[in-house]
């Protein structure tokens, strides 16, 4: 299979991303916000999770945060971002183990197996690299690995629908940006910010699937209450439960 998200595995890729795009994404906050009440109000303190895709570890950190007693998996197949989420996690967190692994082949559940059932399962803008058939496949390796009740949110990046949107999100994005490199002093225009957003080298990476379609897929899998929680043009965050 010919890979396009290799990309990631580039430190210089990574830390652009981290440093800039991560902490420019619109209404970030609202959606780990909207993020931790559902979990709150179906997860108990003491949970065990896996945060696949972890990036910094932004999501594990998180829910750790607020749950100090979880104990949490922050998987990641890029060393540059593994190493990011070390980095930034406090000394207490020490209920969180970092994992190379890569989902995009279904033997990665074997390195986490020995810790399973969890009690929740998230990811954050990770998902939408990998080939839709794999997506599916993904879905369900998911579901096997929580326990009965589980719960499994997916915060990312979907297709454009209506198609004629796309340009409005990315115009959002770009103001997003913009706003960002202007509180940190930048002097460049929201032209050259614009230029480089759309001719970023990671954005053929991006396998985008509309929501409807992978919420069908979660149905498929097994998931239960499958509903989206948040969305604004193509970022969402959806999921669903694992019957009890």
């Amino acid at each position: 299979m010919n890979r396009t998200d290799e990309i990631w595995k580039e430190r210089d890729l990574a830390s652009k991303f981290l440093e800039n795009v991560r902490s420019a994404i619109p209404m970030a906050a609202g959606q780990i916000d909207v993020m931790l009440r559902i979990v709150s109000s179906r997860v108990p303190d003491g949970c065990s999770f896996i945060d696949l895709g972890c990036g910094d570890g932004i999501l594990g950190r998180t829910i750790h945060a607020m749950y100090p007693l979880s104990t949490g998996i922050l998987l990641d197949f890029s060393e540059a971002m593994i190493e990011a989420a070390k980095e930034k996690a406090e000394p207490s967190e020490g209920k969180l183990s970092f994992v190379l692994g890569d989902y995009a082949h279904s033997g990665w559940t074997g390195i986490v197996r020995d810790r399973a059932p969890f009690d929740l399962v998230v990811s954050g803008y990770s998902i939408h690299h990998q080939p839709d058939e794999r997506k599916k496949s993904l879905y369900h390796e998911i579901f096997d690995l929580l326990k009965p009740g589980g719960l499994f949110l997916n915060l990312d990046t979907v297709a454009p629908d209506p198609e004629w949107t796309e340009e409005i999100w990315e115009n959002l994005f770009i103001d997003s940006l913009f706003a960002f490199e202007q509180s940190r002093g930048s002097n460049r225009t929201r032209d050259q910010v614009a230029a480089e957003w759309m001719e970023r080298p990671d954005r053929a990476a991006n396998i985008l699937a509309p929501l409807g379609i992978q919420c069908d897929w979660l149905t498929e899998a097994g998931f239960e209450d499958v509903a989206c929680y948040f969305k604004v043009l193509e970022q969402a965050l959806f999921g669903g439960i694992k019957p009890p």
